[in-house]
Protein backbone atom coordinates (compact mmCIF):
# COMPACT_ATOMS: atom_id res chain seq x y z
CA UNK A 1 0.00 0.00 0.00
CA UNK A 2 1.25 3.46 -0.89
CA UNK A 3 1.50 6.25 1.66
CA UNK A 4 0.92 9.90 0.86
CA UNK A 5 4.17 11.83 0.41
CA UNK A 6 3.69 15.38 1.69
CA UNK A 7 6.02 18.32 1.29
CA UNK A 8 7.20 19.98 4.49
CA UNK A 9 4.72 22.83 4.02
CA UNK A 10 1.84 20.41 3.40
CA UNK A 11 2.74 18.36 6.46
CA UNK A 12 3.02 21.48 8.61
CA UNK A 13 -0.43 22.65 7.48
CA UNK A 14 -1.94 19.27 8.38
CA UNK A 15 -0.30 19.34 11.80
CA UNK A 16 -1.50 22.89 12.50
CA UNK A 17 -5.10 22.59 11.29
CA UNK A 18 -6.48 20.76 14.34
CA UNK A 19 -8.68 17.72 14.02
CA UNK A 20 -10.25 16.87 17.39
CA UNK A 21 -13.51 18.79 16.91
CA UNK A 22 -14.00 17.46 13.38
CA UNK A 23 -13.58 13.93 14.70
CA UNK A 24 -16.53 14.41 17.06
CA UNK A 25 -18.55 12.37 14.56
CA UNK A 26 -16.87 9.20 15.82
CA UNK A 27 -18.04 9.38 19.47
CA UNK A 28 -21.29 11.14 18.46
CA UNK A 29 -22.38 8.15 16.37
CA UNK A 30 -21.37 5.82 19.21
CA UNK A 31 -23.56 7.82 21.61
CA UNK A 32 -26.44 7.56 19.16
CA UNK A 33 -26.01 3.80 18.88
CA UNK A 34 -25.97 3.52 22.68
CA UNK A 35 -29.23 5.44 23.09
CA UNK A 36 -30.88 3.39 20.37
CA UNK A 37 -29.92 0.23 22.22
CA UNK A 38 -30.89 1.67 25.62
CA UNK A 39 -33.48 4.35 24.85
CA UNK A 40 -33.18 7.70 26.60
CA UNK A 41 -34.97 9.68 27.91
CA UNK A 42 -37.92 7.39 27.08
CA UNK A 43 -38.63 4.34 24.95
CA UNK A 44 -41.12 6.05 22.63
CA UNK A 45 -41.24 6.22 18.85
CA UNK A 46 -40.43 9.97 18.64
CA UNK A 47 -37.32 9.42 20.77
CA UNK A 48 -36.27 6.44 18.67
CA UNK A 49 -36.82 8.37 15.43
CA UNK A 50 -34.74 11.26 16.77
CA UNK A 51 -31.83 9.03 17.79
CA UNK A 52 -32.05 7.16 14.46
CA UNK A 53 -31.71 10.42 12.52
CA UNK A 54 -28.85 11.67 14.71
CA UNK A 55 -27.01 8.34 14.50
CA UNK A 56 -27.51 8.06 10.74
CA UNK A 57 -26.11 11.55 10.17
CA UNK A 58 -22.99 10.92 12.19
CA UNK A 59 -22.50 7.52 10.55
CA UNK A 60 -22.63 9.43 7.26
CA UNK A 61 -19.90 11.69 8.66
CA UNK A 62 -17.89 8.50 9.28
CA UNK A 63 -17.68 8.08 5.50
CA UNK A 64 -16.05 11.52 5.24
CA UNK A 65 -13.71 10.60 8.07
CA UNK A 66 -12.87 7.43 6.12
CA UNK A 67 -12.15 9.63 3.13
CA UNK A 68 -9.67 11.71 5.14
CA UNK A 69 -7.86 8.58 6.33
CA UNK A 70 -7.41 7.54 2.70
CA UNK A 71 -5.71 10.87 2.00
CA UNK A 72 -3.87 10.49 5.32
CA UNK A 73 -4.81 14.06 6.19
CA UNK A 74 -7.08 13.24 9.15
CA UNK A 75 -4.50 13.53 11.92
CA UNK A 76 -0.82 14.40 12.11
CA UNK A 77 0.04 10.70 12.53
CA UNK A 78 -0.07 8.45 9.46
CA UNK A 79 -0.26 5.26 11.55
CA UNK A 80 -3.37 6.58 13.32
CA UNK A 81 -5.01 7.53 10.02
CA UNK A 82 -4.45 4.02 8.71
CA UNK A 83 -5.69 2.42 11.95
CA UNK A 84 -8.88 4.51 11.97
CA UNK A 85 -9.30 3.86 8.25
CA UNK A 86 -9.08 0.11 8.72
CA UNK A 87 -11.62 0.23 11.55
CA UNK A 88 -14.06 2.30 9.50
CA UNK A 89 -13.49 0.19 6.40
CA UNK A 90 -14.26 -2.95 8.37
CA UNK A 91 -17.63 -1.70 9.61
CA UNK A 92 -18.45 -0.39 6.10
CA UNK A 93 -17.43 -3.60 4.25
CA UNK A 94 -14.76 -1.69 2.27
CA UNK A 95 -11.08 -2.60 2.84
CA UNK A 96 -9.00 0.47 3.55
CA UNK A 97 -6.46 -0.29 0.83
CA UNK A 98 -9.18 -0.91 -1.76
CA UNK A 99 -10.74 2.44 -0.95
CA UNK A 100 -7.44 4.30 -0.99
CA UNK A 101 -6.30 2.83 -4.32
CA UNK A 102 -9.65 3.56 -5.97
CA UNK A 103 -9.69 7.05 -4.52
CA UNK A 104 -6.16 7.89 -5.68
CA UNK A 105 -7.26 7.09 -9.24
CA UNK A 106 -10.55 8.94 -8.77
CA UNK A 107 -8.58 12.13 -8.15
CA UNK A 108 -6.18 11.50 -10.99
CA UNK A 109 -8.79 10.58 -13.61
CA UNK A 110 -11.98 12.24 -12.37
CA UNK A 111 -14.98 11.74 -14.67
CA UNK A 112 -12.91 9.66 -17.11
CA UNK A 113 -13.77 6.08 -18.11
CA UNK A 114 -10.97 4.78 -15.85
CA UNK A 115 -12.40 6.55 -12.78
CA UNK A 116 -13.14 3.38 -10.80
CA UNK A 117 -14.97 5.23 -8.05
CA UNK A 118 -17.57 6.77 -10.39
CA UNK A 119 -18.49 3.54 -12.19
CA UNK A 120 -20.93 3.06 -13.91
CA UNK A 121 -21.72 6.74 -14.43
CA UNK A 122 -18.34 7.53 -16.03
CA UNK A 123 -18.07 4.32 -18.06
CA UNK A 124 -19.25 4.79 -21.69
CA UNK A 125 -19.77 1.03 -21.99
CA UNK A 126 -22.63 1.21 -19.46
CA UNK A 127 -25.91 2.03 -21.20
CA UNK A 128 -28.23 4.80 -20.08
CA UNK A 129 -30.86 2.22 -19.15
CA UNK A 130 -28.40 0.35 -16.93
CA UNK A 131 -27.29 3.58 -15.29
CA UNK A 132 -30.90 4.65 -14.69
CA UNK A 133 -31.59 1.39 -12.88
CA UNK A 134 -28.30 1.30 -11.03
CA UNK A 135 -28.49 4.85 -9.71
CA UNK A 136 -31.63 4.09 -7.72
CA UNK A 137 -30.11 0.91 -6.35
CA UNK A 138 -27.04 2.99 -5.51
CA UNK A 139 -29.20 5.42 -3.53
CA UNK A 140 -31.56 3.02 -1.77
CA UNK A 141 -28.96 0.31 -1.15
CA UNK A 142 -25.88 2.50 -0.97
CA UNK A 143 -24.54 0.58 2.02
CA UNK A 144 -24.21 -2.44 -0.29
CA UNK A 145 -23.61 -0.69 -3.63
CA UNK A 146 -20.55 1.19 -2.40
CA UNK A 147 -18.67 -1.93 -1.25
CA UNK A 148 -19.47 -3.50 -4.63
CA UNK A 149 -18.27 -0.46 -6.61
CA UNK A 150 -15.00 -0.26 -4.71
CA UNK A 151 -14.40 -4.02 -4.86
CA UNK A 152 -14.20 -3.85 -8.65
CA UNK A 153 -10.71 -2.35 -8.54
CA UNK A 154 -9.51 -5.56 -6.87
CA UNK A 155 -11.67 -8.26 -8.49
CA UNK A 156 -12.02 -6.89 -12.04
CA UNK A 157 -9.85 -8.64 -14.69
CA UNK A 158 -8.47 -5.23 -15.73
CA UNK A 159 -7.55 -4.25 -12.19
CA UNK A 160 -4.51 -1.94 -12.04
CA UNK A 161 -3.55 -3.56 -8.72
CA UNK A 162 -1.07 -6.16 -9.96
CA UNK A 163 1.59 -6.23 -7.26
CA UNK A 164 1.54 -9.33 -5.02
CA UNK A 165 2.19 -7.27 -1.87
CA UNK A 166 -0.77 -4.96 -2.28
CA UNK A 167 -3.08 -7.81 -3.28
CA UNK A 168 -1.97 -9.76 -0.22
CA UNK A 169 -2.74 -6.75 2.00
CA UNK A 170 -6.22 -6.45 0.50
CA UNK A 171 -6.90 -10.16 0.95
CA UNK A 172 -6.02 -9.84 4.64
CA UNK A 173 -8.31 -6.81 4.96
CA UNK A 174 -11.18 -8.70 3.35
CA UNK A 175 -10.47 -11.61 5.68
CA UNK A 176 -10.63 -9.24 8.66
CA UNK A 177 -14.02 -7.97 7.49
CA UNK A 178 -15.35 -11.51 7.10
CA UNK A 179 -14.08 -12.58 10.52
CA UNK A 180 -15.42 -9.46 12.27
CA UNK A 181 -18.90 -9.62 10.77
CA UNK A 182 -18.96 -13.40 10.97
CA UNK A 183 -18.43 -13.09 14.73
CA UNK A 184 -21.08 -10.35 15.02
CA UNK A 185 -23.68 -12.28 13.03
CA UNK A 186 -22.87 -15.48 14.90
CA UNK A 187 -23.34 -13.65 18.21
CA UNK A 188 -26.64 -12.17 17.02
CA UNK A 189 -27.89 -15.60 16.01
CA UNK A 190 -26.79 -17.21 19.27
CA UNK A 191 -28.42 -14.52 21.42
CA UNK A 192 -31.49 -14.05 19.21
CA UNK A 193 -30.95 -10.29 18.95
CA UNK A 194 -31.27 -9.73 15.21
CA UNK A 195 -34.19 -7.29 15.65
CA UNK A 196 -32.04 -5.19 17.97
CA UNK A 197 -29.29 -5.18 15.33
CA UNK A 198 -31.75 -4.01 12.66
CA UNK A 199 -33.07 -1.24 14.92
CA UNK A 200 -29.75 -0.06 16.37
CA UNK A 201 -27.31 -0.50 13.47
CA UNK A 202 -28.86 -1.51 10.15
CA UNK A 203 -31.53 1.19 9.80
CA UNK A 204 -29.16 4.10 10.61
CA UNK A 205 -26.51 2.46 8.41
CA UNK A 206 -28.93 2.28 5.46
CA UNK A 207 -29.89 5.95 5.90
CA UNK A 208 -26.22 6.94 6.12
CA UNK A 209 -25.64 5.05 2.84
CA UNK A 210 -28.41 7.07 1.18
CA UNK A 211 -26.83 10.32 2.36
CA UNK A 212 -23.38 9.25 1.19
CA UNK A 213 -24.59 8.28 -2.28
CA UNK A 214 -26.52 11.55 -2.63
CA UNK A 215 -23.37 13.45 -1.64
CA UNK A 216 -21.38 11.62 -4.31
CA UNK A 217 -24.01 12.25 -6.97
CA UNK A 218 -24.42 15.90 -6.00
CA UNK A 219 -20.71 16.49 -6.44
CA UNK A 220 -20.34 14.68 -9.77
CA UNK A 221 -23.51 13.61 -11.62
CA UNK A 222 -24.10 15.42 -14.91
CA UNK A 223 -20.62 16.99 -14.96
CA UNK A 224 -18.91 16.50 -18.36
CA UNK A 225 -15.57 18.25 -17.74
CA UNK A 226 -12.38 16.35 -16.93
CA UNK A 227 -10.97 19.46 -15.23
CA UNK A 228 -11.41 18.86 -11.49
CA UNK A 229 -12.37 22.51 -10.88
CA UNK A 230 -15.05 22.46 -13.58
CA UNK A 231 -16.08 18.80 -13.38
CA UNK A 232 -17.17 18.85 -9.73
CA UNK A 233 -19.72 20.93 -7.83
CA UNK A 234 -18.26 22.99 -5.00
CA UNK A 235 -20.31 24.15 -2.03
CA UNK A 236 -19.18 27.05 0.15
CA UNK A 237 -21.95 27.51 2.67
CA UNK A 238 -23.47 30.87 3.50
CA UNK A 239 -25.95 29.50 6.05
CA UNK A 240 -25.20 27.86 9.39
CA UNK A 241 -26.57 24.43 8.41
CA UNK A 242 -24.37 24.09 5.34
CA UNK A 243 -21.33 25.41 7.21
CA UNK A 244 -21.94 22.97 10.06
CA UNK A 245 -22.36 20.07 7.62
CA UNK A 246 -19.21 21.06 5.77
CA UNK A 247 -17.22 21.31 9.01
CA UNK A 248 -18.40 17.91 10.27
CA UNK A 249 -17.52 16.39 6.89
CA UNK A 250 -13.99 17.81 6.82
CA UNK A 251 -14.91 20.47 4.23
CA UNK A 252 -15.23 17.83 1.53
CA UNK A 253 -18.08 20.02 0.23
CA UNK A 254 -15.39 22.40 -1.12
CA UNK A 255 -14.92 19.76 -3.73
CA UNK A 256 -13.25 21.39 -6.72
CA UNK A 257 -10.11 22.58 -4.90
CA UNK A 258 -9.97 19.30 -3.00
CA UNK A 259 -10.06 17.37 -6.26
CA UNK A 260 -7.31 19.34 -7.92
CA UNK A 261 -5.16 19.57 -4.78
CA UNK A 262 -5.75 16.31 -2.87
CA UNK A 263 -2.90 16.89 -0.41
CA UNK A 264 -4.24 20.23 0.77
CA UNK A 265 -5.36 20.51 4.42
CA UNK A 266 -9.13 20.87 4.87
CA UNK A 267 -8.96 24.35 6.37
CA UNK A 268 -7.12 25.65 3.26
CA UNK A 269 -9.73 24.56 0.70
CA UNK A 270 -11.98 27.62 0.89
CA UNK A 271 -8.99 29.97 0.55
CA UNK A 272 -7.84 27.98 -2.48
CA UNK A 273 -11.29 28.36 -4.07
CA UNK A 274 -11.22 32.11 -3.38
CA UNK A 275 -7.80 32.20 -5.05
CA UNK A 276 -9.15 30.54 -8.21
CA UNK A 277 -12.15 32.89 -8.31
CA UNK A 278 -9.86 35.91 -7.92
CA UNK A 279 -7.31 34.78 -10.50
CA UNK A 280 -9.86 33.61 -13.10
CA UNK A 281 -12.80 36.03 -12.90
CA UNK A 282 -14.08 35.00 -16.33
CA UNK A 283 -14.32 31.30 -15.49
CA UNK A 284 -17.75 30.01 -14.50
CA UNK A 285 -16.82 27.63 -11.70
CA UNK A 286 -19.76 25.50 -10.45
CA UNK A 287 -19.83 26.99 -6.93
CA UNK A 288 -22.99 26.94 -4.80
CA UNK A 289 -23.86 28.64 -1.52
CA UNK A 290 -25.78 25.68 -0.11
CA UNK A 291 -25.88 21.95 -0.58
CA UNK A 292 -29.56 22.23 -1.46
CA UNK A 293 -28.67 24.43 -4.44
CA UNK A 294 -26.03 21.96 -5.62
CA UNK A 295 -28.41 19.01 -5.20
CA UNK A 296 -31.12 20.86 -7.13
CA UNK A 297 -28.66 21.40 -9.97
CA UNK A 298 -27.89 17.66 -9.98
CA UNK A 299 -31.45 16.29 -9.85
CA UNK A 300 -32.38 16.65 -13.57
CA UNK A 301 -29.45 14.37 -14.47
CA UNK A 302 -30.53 11.83 -11.86
CA UNK A 303 -33.79 11.25 -13.73
CA UNK A 304 -32.83 12.11 -17.31
CA UNK A 305 -29.31 10.78 -17.77
CA UNK A 306 -27.27 9.67 -14.75
CA UNK A 307 -23.93 10.12 -16.43
CA UNK A 308 -20.55 11.76 -15.96
CA UNK A 309 -17.83 12.66 -18.45
CA UNK A 310 -18.50 10.94 -21.78
CA UNK A 311 -21.90 9.82 -20.51
CA UNK A 312 -22.72 13.49 -19.88
CA UNK A 313 -21.81 14.55 -23.42
CA UNK A 314 -18.03 15.06 -23.23
CA UNK A 315 -15.68 13.92 -25.98
CA UNK A 316 -13.34 11.06 -25.21
CA UNK A 317 -10.50 12.33 -23.00
CA UNK A 318 -6.97 12.52 -24.29
CA UNK A 319 -4.27 10.27 -22.95
CA UNK A 320 -3.09 11.38 -19.54
CA UNK A 321 0.64 12.00 -19.14
CA UNK A 322 0.72 9.50 -16.27
CA UNK A 323 -1.11 6.31 -17.21
CA UNK A 324 -1.50 4.81 -13.74
CA UNK A 325 -1.15 7.13 -10.77
CA UNK A 326 -0.39 5.31 -7.54
CA UNK A 327 -0.33 8.23 -5.11
CA UNK A 328 -1.99 11.61 -4.55
CA UNK A 329 -0.29 14.42 -6.48
CA UNK A 330 -0.08 18.00 -5.20
CA UNK A 331 -1.77 19.33 -8.35
CA UNK A 332 -3.66 16.84 -10.50
CA UNK A 333 -3.79 19.01 -13.63
CA UNK A 334 -0.10 19.86 -13.69
CA UNK A 335 1.24 16.46 -12.67
CA UNK A 336 -1.18 13.99 -14.30
CA UNK A 337 -3.30 15.46 -17.12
Amino acid sequence: MSTTAFTLDEQRAIEEKGFVLRMACLPAAAVGLYFLAWPWPADTWPVNVLWTIVTAYFLFCWTSCFHETAHQTLTRWRWLDIAIGRFLGTVMFVPYTVYREAHVRHHAYVNRPNDWELWPYSNPNCSRTFRRVFVFLDIVLGFLASPFIYSRIFFHPDSPLKGPAIRRTIRFEYLGIILFWGFVYGKLTYTGTWLTYVHVWLVPHIIAGVLQTMRKLTEHLGMPSYDPMLGTRTVIGTNWMTRFGSFMNFDIFVHGPHHRHPRLAQNQLKDKMDEYLSNHPGTNYPVYSSYLQATTAMLPYLFRNPGIGMNAGAAAPGQARVVDVTNFPADVVREVH
